[in-house]
């Protein structure tokens, strides 16, 4: 698996994982949601560099231009709730893709011990075609691992592209072992993952910091 580490070098990256990471900006959950978006477009940007194009006559007032279009547009997929602003932030650049949904949350039965419950699936046929897949924390790395093998049921794609904010090493490298065919562009990557199962320093919980708490 390819790993495109985003804030390696000093870029506007840097910034938005400062705010996203302080508690006395997290408050405001629109300006954290919107944060989320802005790194998913950032990422959307660099994975456009990597697909397939064709050239295209476009009319324009005084004449015809040759341009460069994508060939097929891909699908943009994402775990319910916490991914929605992620996904929306690849979606703005991928503003003609399919999109796709899966439920997936961690089931305890003790404090420190949980299993991934997937309950909820809509998905359009993925054969042959570049799958974005965005998940904003990729912790232990079940999850992830679980809805992409899940999203397989509507077919093979042709290429892969994992999506995440925040990830810790250990997820990265359970992510890494079983999809080894995608590419992930992740905005950093953390070397702690506590006895919670979530990722140290972090930014804490990313569903309820954009959407608040639930019971």
């Amino acid at each position: 698996m390819k790993i495109r580490n985003l804030s390696q070098t000093d870029s506007i990256v840097q910034e938005i994982l400062r705010e996203l990471r302080d508690v006395s900006i997290q408050t405001d959950r629109y300006r954290f949601r919107k944060n989320i978006e802005r790194m998913g477009t950032i990422a959307a940007y660099e994975i456009s560099k990597e697909l397939e194009y064709v050239s295209r006559p476009t009319k324009t007032p005084l004449g015809e231009a040759t341009t460069r279009a994508l060939k097929e547009q891909p699908v943009i997929a994402t775990v319910l709730r916490a991914g929605l602003p992620l996904q929306s932030g690849v979606n703005q650049l991928f503003n003609q893709a399919d999109l796709a949904y899966i439920s997936a949350y961690r089931k305890h039965s003790t404090p420190t011990a949980f299993e991934v419950v997937v309950e909820y699936l809509a998905c359009p046929s993925l054969t042959d075609r570049v799958l974005i897949l965005t998940d904003p924390m990729l912790a232990t790395g079940q999850s992830l691992v679980l809805t992409y093998q899940q999203f397989l049921r509507h077919g093979k794609p042709s290429k892969v592209h994992l999506v995440s904010v925040i990830g810790s090493e250990q997820g990265v490298s359970f992510v890494q072992e079983h999809i080894p065919e995608a590419t992930l562009w992740i905005g950093t990557i953390d070397p702690i993952l506590n006895e919670a199962g979530y990722i140290v320093p972090g930014l804490g919980d990313a569903g309820d910091l954009s959407f608040g708490m639930k019971e």
